[in-house]
């Protein structure tokens, strides 16, 4: 058959036939590898870790009244509300601790203070202002409030205070809602001079608490 090929069409078709299964292995090559390649898969972004949950103020922690210790109603800012029935006559009050204290001279130590706003509807007392200071006042002197630039006088007795106008009260609770930040100073004593500073913040929430539990 090659001879027959050879004789009619010479060599080059011989050639060709020879080469053409090559040719055509190749051109089946190339048309795969021409063919275009699957493009990679991204992947997937992995999704956001959820923000942690910001944990609630702590409410500051209220002393025993009477023997009886208090009802956290709430904690607004950085004041509790709460309530306590010493006696069978019940109470409800708004509490901070100061923020921040300075003692002249420095670092003289001395009991928590406390500032209270307090209800005792059964005798018809509403939002009296006091503070437990943290040591015993000096015997026939006054602490202070300043908030505003107003300054209000306070009668002392032991380590507790009381506003002395009793008129100016509801004017000084109107501006501690409206207030941010407040001063208490008082003398110990042993002649140590204290200024504990009072954030405002929440106050007017915990006090409107208040306000529902002792009408």
């Amino acid at each position: 058959m090659a001879n027959l090929l050879r004789a009619i069409f010479g060599t080059s078709l011989l050639l060709l036939a020879a080469i053409a299964p090559v040719s055509s292995s190749r051109a089946q090559t190339n048309d795969q590898e021409a063919a275009p390649k699957p493009k990679p898969t991204k992947p997937k972004p992995k999704p956001k870790p959820a923000p942690a949950a910001t944990a609630a103020p702590a409410a500051p922690a209220a002393p025993a009244i009477g023997g009886v210790q208090p009802t956290l109603l709430g904690t607004y800012g950085d004041w509790g509300a709460y309530t306590a029935s010493p006696g069978g006559k019940k109470l409800c009050f708004a509490l901070a601790k100061p923020g921040k204290s300075e003692t002249v001279p420095a670092n003289r130590p001395r009991d928590p203070s406390y500032l209270f706003i307090s209800s005792r509807p059964a005798e018809k007392v509403k939002d009296e202002v006091s503070i437990i200071i943290g040591y015993g006042f000096k015997p026939n002197s006054d602490a202070t409030i300043e908030l505003g630039g107003a300054s209000y006088d306070m009668y002392t007795q032991g380590d507790g205070a009381w506003v002395k106008n009793a008129a100016e009260e509801p004017r000084l609770v109107d501006a501690m809602r409206k207030g941010t930040d407040m001063t208490v100073k008082g003398e110990s004593a042993r002649g140590t001079a204290t200024t504990d500073a009072y954030s405002l913040k929440g106050l007017a929430q915990a006090l409107d608490k208040v306000g529902e539990e002792c009408r």
